[in-house]
């Protein structure tokens, strides 16, 4: 694989990046997974202690025993793998241009723990509608980057990479692709939280945003007020905080104590990324019925490959000391889909109160965090729908 500092480029320069993974690179995790050494099955049953023995014995198996990344790395190289630096950081992205000549470009943000790879299911529809039966008027050229400490994008250094941070990296590569003029942006996780910093910013060109998670927290005065829906919201928030929220606590705290774990074994680094699958996707605690066991396996990887484990959890102690974002409304049109199972959601009317111009709110039938993997033709279609007003 080539690394950014072997390429003799100006600083600004855009460059091609295939992924080629060593193949003494796959050997050596074979024979980790191999020497997998187990816990006991634990008291309980259920995943209430965090993901079940049985369930990662059998990704563990799979993905030694018949996964193959090099189908993965595939489809990476042939969606236009490339590398930049920016603010010090060689930033790893996928760019994949459609072939109508009027594509509006949108920017996906990933989040933790996610990855470029996320997006697949969606990066066909979203930019050749006429290859899958929908009007080739409504299509995009895609940007989709890793941030840093993510994949294949550089690990930083010294701390400050932080979410608006992060959001003016992705102000500057949207300009430096000649994307300045107009461009729209969706994110989930973290990536929701990067994607509103650039609505409060202003980044340029930016002309609308579309966000499958809210940043937020409600106020005194609208819990008070909640209706039936907004207290099931709230009830569900409660419970993610209380009992699946563990992995964020810790990571903003000392992600350097897991980091040690997540980078020499690759058994505990799917168990810790799995019980996000496991925890927060619309499947009663079995992912591998809404996303492809493999799927998550390419997921994975892209934390293992690059043994971005330490310092992807890094993002969450870094944003645990940065400064609040502010609270203003945000003018900027947007949309917002609301998945059933998100732990984080909002209702219209606590949407309407911080989105001047919410040109498309949705709650689809099916769905959770993931949503771009669990359900993205609802995704593509909510997409479509916030941004059909900014051509």
């Amino acid at each position: 694989m080539i690394r950014y500092q072997d390429i003799p480029a100006a600083p600004d320069a855009v460059v091609p990046f295939p992924i080629h993974i060593p193949e003494t690179a796959l050997i050596d995790l074979a024979g980790r997974l191999e020497r997998t050494r187990w816990p006991d099955a634990g008291t309980v049953t259920d995943g209430s202690q965090g993901p079940t023995l049985s369930a990662v014995r059998r990704l563990v198996e799979r993905w030694r025993d018949g996964y193959d990344w090099r189908s993965a790395e595939a489809l990476l190289n042939g969606w236009g793998s490339s590398r930049t630096l920016i603010d010090g950081i060689g930033i790893h992205f996928l760019h994949v241009r459609s072939p109508e000549p009027d594509a509006v470009p949108l920017l996906l943000a990933h989040g933790w723990p996610g990855s470029v790879l996320e997006f697949r299911d969606a990066i066909g529809p979203l930019t050749d509608p006429a290859a899958y039966g929908s009007d080739p008027r409504q299509a995009f050229h895609l940007v989709i980057p890793s941030m840093p400490g993510f994949g294949f994008s550089d690990q930083p250094s010294e701390p400050g990479w932080n979410v608006g941070r992060v959001a003016a990296a992705w102000d500057e590569l949207m300009l430096r692709l000649g994307y300045g003029q107009r461009w729209c942006a969706q994110g989930g996780d973290w990536g929701a939280a990067v994607v509103t910093a650039l609505a409060q910013m202003r980044a340029r060109g930016l002309a609308g945003i579309h966000l499958t998670m809210v940043p937020f927290q409600p106020t005194d005065a609208e819990i008070r007020a909640a209706t039936s829906e907004e207290r099931a919201m709230l009830a569900d928030m409660k419970r993610y905080w209380d009992e699946q929220s563990g992995y964020m606590k810790l990571q903003n705290t000392r992600p350097q104590s897991i980091g040690f774990s997540l980078s020499d074994s690759p058994a505990g680094l799917a168990a810790w990324i799995y019980a996000l699958f496991q925890d927060v996707t619309d499947s009663e605690g079995e992912p591998e019925r809404v996303i492809a066991l493999d799927h998550i396996i390419d997921d994975i990887m892209l934390y293992w490959l690059p043994n971005a484990g330490a310092s992807s959890a890094r993002f969450y102690w870094e944003n645990a000391r940065a400064a609040s974002m502010p609270a203003e409304t945000i003018d900027l049109p947007a949309g917002i889909s609301v998945f059933p199972r998100e732990a984080v959601r909002v209702s219209r009317r606590w949407a309407e109160s911080r989105f001047a111009d919410l040109r498309h709110y949705n709650q689809p039938d099916r769905g959770g965090h993931f949503a771009a993997m669990e359900n993205p033709e609802a995704l593509v279609a909510d997409l479509r729908a916030t941004f059909r007003t900014l051509r």
